[in-house]
């Protein structure tokens, strides 16, 4: 019986494509990448994404499915990298997570997101006897500032621009 010592904490940094966001998140069962495949695929027609997830007990392998090669390459990697069960590692192109995260909150087996950013990505991933569990993810940079008034006309227009607000 493990004893559950904490043996490491180490940070992994996530492989974030040209142009691709990353959605990290936590779930609990062999069917959730078809589940997710299915989510994403009816978010939205443009998407390309892949898909990995990490099994915790069984074979304990990583799965995997995608509509884009290169996403799927990345996204097992990455995966591998962070090495904890039941984590999924998702990379979308052609879509923003604001497109998806709904759905892939919806699918019956997701337990929780840890991230949804195309900012530089790390993830905090503990070790014990047992295995690899992750902490938490640091996402982006440290905030220089409060906004300004600029700074507020500048996001409420760039959101109008991007079809986000009318």
């Amino acid at each position: 019986m493990s004893t559950g010592n904490l043996k490491k904490i180490e940070v992994v940094q996530m492989e974030i494509p040209e142009g691709a966001n990353i959605i990290i998140g936590q779930s609990h069962f062999i069917k959730t990448i078809e589940d997710l495949y299915e989510a994403l695929v009816t978010s939205s027609p443009d998407i390309k994404f892949g898909i990995a997830f990490a099994e915790a007990s069984g074979k304990r392998l990583i799965r995997y499915d995608g509509n884009d090669e290169e996403l799927v390459k990345v996204a097992i990697e990455n995966c591998r990298r962070i090495g904890a069960g039941h984590i999924f590692v998702i990379l979308i192109r052609n879509a923003w997570p604001i497109n998806v995260l709904n759905a892939i909150k919806s699918v019956q087996e997701v337990v929780r997101i840890l991230a949804a950013t195309a900012n530089p990505l790390q993830v905090i991933v503990a070790e014990t006897d047992q295995g690899r569990g992750v902490i938490g993810v640091v996402d982006g940079f440290i905030p220089l500032g409060v906004e300004t008034e600029e700074d507020i006309k500048e996001r409420k227009e760039f959101l109008r621009k991007i079809g986000y607000k009318r």
